[in-house]
């Protein structure tokens, strides 16, 4: 496996500036004697090829250098930068990038088919694998990103069961999920140099042919619950009259009474829909 190392490159100001310049003047002086012409034109070669050795980095840019298909090292100082002029350079982005999955469909644990869809956010970490290990490393990370996404969506359900509710799902732990899914894309990135920043799910739903089904299934999980808890409120509402009525001495109910007490109260707390009152003028004995 090849790794990243450090190329061989020098501050650009100072051989413009300085080196070249004293070379130029050196072949002039040695072309101006009859003895140095020889030493003259060989100057100007080098002056001449001393110029493409010349190349400008970016901020958070790379460049990948080879030698005759030998990997020399890779130059990430910013400015203009100078090395031997037969180095082949490749500008490599260092730069943190975004890469939107389409969307996929995928069966979940339970066999349900689902739409996903995932952002990545990627960058380069060592630039002599992305360019070396693999033959393109930005179609590496599309293609190993959506493989990743179909093992990780086919690893959980779409909603955890009725009866775990702790079950880790991909609807109710996005946190969770998004772990799981930069773990997955992270390994099978490393060994291209690729760096996961962050991953998570971008777009979720059931797929077409069962998102009814599902919706009324989510629907009716919806009312139990919200029945529970009112009927769980309303038992505790008649209970707590019951015992004011008892210990504030308001009124002494047999059972026959208590039981139709109740049977009123819950059916004026737990209804769905306004009641409308009886008065009972008649007498309680």
């Amino acid at each position: 496996m090849i790794t990243e190392k450090t190329g061989f490159s020098t501050n650009g100001y100072l051989i413009a500036l300085i080196i070249l310049p004293i070379l130029v003047v050196l072949a002039i002086y040695l072309f101006a004697s009859d003895a140095g012409k020889f030493f003259s034109a060989l100057l100007a070669i080098v002056n001449i090829l001393g110029f493409t050795g010349f190349f400008m980095v970016q901020p958070n840019q790379g460049k990948v250098m080879t030698l005759f298909g030998s990997y020399v090292g890779t130059v990430k100082e910013n400015g203009l930068r100078w090395t031997i002029p037969f180095f082949v350079r490749r500008t490599i982005s260092l730069r943190i990038r975004n890469f939107e999955s389409a969307k996929i469909k995928v069966n979940d644990n339970q066999g349900n088919p689902i739409e996903i869809a995932t952002i990545v956010v990627w960058s380069v970490s060592d630039t002599a694998e992305a360019v070396f290990e693999v033959d393109d490393y930005e179609s590496y990370v599309t293609i190993q990103s959506e493989s990743a996404l179909r093992i990780m969506a086919s690893s959980f359900p779409y909603d955890p069961s009725d009866d775990a509710e702790a079950e880790v799902a991909l609807r109710s732990h996005p946190g969770e999920i998004g772990e799981r899914l930069k773990h997955e894309v992270q390994e099978r990135l490393g060994k291209a140099g690729i760096t996961v920043q962050e991953a998570r799910i971008s777009h979720l739903a059931y797929a077409p042919e069962i998102a009814s089904a599902m919706l009324q299934r989510q629907q009716a999980s919806a009312i139990i619950a919200a029945r529970t808890k009112i009927v769980d409120g309303a038992v505790g509402m008649v209970e707590m009259a019951l015992n004011r009525l008892k210990n504030d001495g308001v009124v002494d109910l047999d059972e026959e009474r208590k039981a139709q007490m109740v049977t009123n109260l819950l059916v004026v707390l737990c209804s769905d829909k306004h009641t409308q009152p009886i008065v009972n003028a008649g007498s309680l004995c």
